[in-house]
């Protein structure tokens, strides 16, 4: 992205991303001057408050804003819930080019779009040089919906100036979305990491959709904008339209399931903000009820029936690549305990879940496992007794035994029955989502095809560097394309509440099987 090599390996990612800043700014007045970023409809996205104040502004007003607004179809439609899912929604979508008074409709039924709402724009510029692409500016929109009804199912519609969804030739671009419910009742999610854009990415999107899931997880490295993913802006191959390919292929699925994601080491991208995540900001909108959510907003939480999801950035805590290592000064970890803290003391939630992108254990031969996430979170973990931890990073599946002090509390075969309030916790690698496959230093071993074996030889990031280590909690391990389903039954008080958890092949068969146990509230 265009910091030279040598310097990148010294520097974290902040001090990249003022490095691109100062060379990209002298060039274009060097050029001479021009307009700000944005010039659109809803204004400017500023990510990262003063210190984006010298992004290079674009030389013209692009023409793409002569463009007639009934020729601009919307794409890339994709839902997150807010703080309340049973409340909140937010619909987000882009644009090929600059439009003027983008807004959405919804209603409870397709033919009553009554209510508009006008959407924020937030546009991100990539000028040339800065990786693959020349001068490029996306433009994505965001509603956010409030007041909605528990359980409910709402149509919508996306739009601008010139482009109608209530119009009847248009009916056909309609979406829906259905809120978390006020009360516990059964439902579905899945969840992934390191997706990309593939034709494997596809047809896990299309398996993904018969499941019929409340919401999906995506752990992490979500469209690979940056293939290098070392946090480094010396990669040439960063291409910001990576996205534009992603949130077309993702469409169909994330346009109905909120589709909440949490950052891995591919989504630090350094010219848009010190932290590396100013493009994902411009591109999502979650939950900000995380510790703080403009220098951390990956990190959140949410409430789907009587489950907790917490989701958080390993690239704060990260020894193998630590471009963004320390980021919170600590308050990220400061944060998740209170969060365990509350959710347990709750009396209407259940379960804890929490997805992230680095796997605690793993013995992928690529990334395996990382010691900053054992270190920080680990303990937190085991003394709340989180019920089930889902990862990515390492391009394959994989399921450990019930984990407790780095040791094997109990075997955990496929089928069993884990109990995290007396035995300690089940880690899931879900990261064989589109992207090419790693490999395993021992041989599969999943549903149908089941080959034990006493002990692993893997590897631990610590650090002063990797760390060898033979361990004896790799239950599972499937090389191929891959996703997880999780079906969350709740309980009358005292009687067990369940999670039964499937890793699902991109052939559609099941690879795995196994039950949280836990006692209902």
């Amino acid at each position: 992205m265009g910091v030279p090599e040598k310097l990148a390996e010294r520097m974290s990612m902040a001090e990249q991303h003022e490095y691109l800043r100062a060379r990209f700014s002298r060039r274009t007045m060097i050029r001479g001057g021009a307009v700000t970023l944005g010039a659109v409809a809803g204004g400017a996205f500023v990510p990262g408050g003063t210190a984006q104040a010298a992004v290079p502004a674009q030389r013209h007003t692009p023409a793409a804003q002569k463009v007639d607004g009934a020729l601009v179809a919307p794409f890339g439609r994709h839902l997150s819930y807010g703080t309340d899912p049973r409340t909140e929604m937010t619909v987000s979508w882009q644009v090929p080019v600059a439009v003027k008074k983008p807004f959405i409709r919804i209603g409870a039924h397709p033919w009553d779009l009554s209510r508009k709402i006008e959407a924020e724009v937030r546009s991100l510029y990539t000028p040339a040089g800065v990786g693959a692409s020349g001068d490029h500016t996306q433009y994505y929109l965001h509603a956010r919906l409030t007041h909605l009804r528990p359980g409910k199912t709402y149509y919508y519609g996306v739009g601008h100036e010139g482009f109608d969804p209530a119009e009847r030739h248009l009916l056909g671009t309609l979406g829906t979305f259905t809120t978390a419910p006020a009360h516990k009742e059964p439902f579905t999610f899945t969840a992934f990491g390191d997706q990309g854009v593939s034709y494997h990415a596809l047809a896990n999107d299309s398996l993904i959709l018969g499941q019929n899931p409340a919401f999906h997880l995506h752990a992490g490295d979500i469209a690979y904008g940056d293939p290098a993913g070392q946090g480094k802006a010396t990669d040439t191959g960063f291409d910001s339209r990576t996205w534009d390919q992603f949130l077309h292929q993702t469409e169909s699925v994330a346009k109905q399931i909120p589709w909440m994601v949490s950052f891995g080491n591919h989504d630090m991208e350094a010219w848009y903000s010190p932290n590396g995540y100013g493009g994902e900001e411009a591109r999502w909108t979650l939950p900000d009820n995380g510790p703080d959510p403009k220098n951390l907003p990956g990190v959140y939480s949410f409430v789907h029936g009587n489950t907790a999801i917490i989701s958080l950035d390993p690239n704060d805590v990260s020894f193998e690549i630590p471009a963004n290592l320390g980021i919170s000064g600590g308050t990220q970890t400061t944060w998740f305990e209170a969060q365990l803290k509350r959710f347990r003391a709750a009396k209407d939630i259940d379960f804890v879940i929490v997805f992230f992108h680095h796997c605690a254990y793993c013995t992928s031969t690529a990334h395996a496992s990382e010691g900053g996430v054992r270190q920080e979170w680990v303990p937190l973990f085991e003394k709340y007794t989180v019920d089930l931890v889902i990862n990515g990073h390492n391009h394959q599946y994989e399921r450990t035994d019930v984990i407790k002090g780095d040791t094997v509390t109990k075997k955990l075969p496929i089928g069993g029955t884990a109990y995290p309030e007396t035995e300690g916790v089940v880690y899931v690698t879900a990261g064989a989502a589109g992207r090419s496959l790693y490999a395993f230093s021992a041989p599969d071993s999943y549903e149908g095809h089941e080959h034990e074996v006493d002990s692993v030889a893997s590897f631990v990031n610590l650090k002063d560097g990797k760390q060898n280590e033979t361990v004896a909690w790799s239950r599972v391990r499937y090389l191929n394309y891959s996703f997880l389903r999780v079906d969350v039954t709740p309980a009358p008080k005292g009687r067990l509440a369940t999670l039964k958890v499937s890793g699902i092949a991109e052939t559609g068969d099941r690879i795995d099987h196994f039950t949280v146990a836990r006692r209902a509230k």
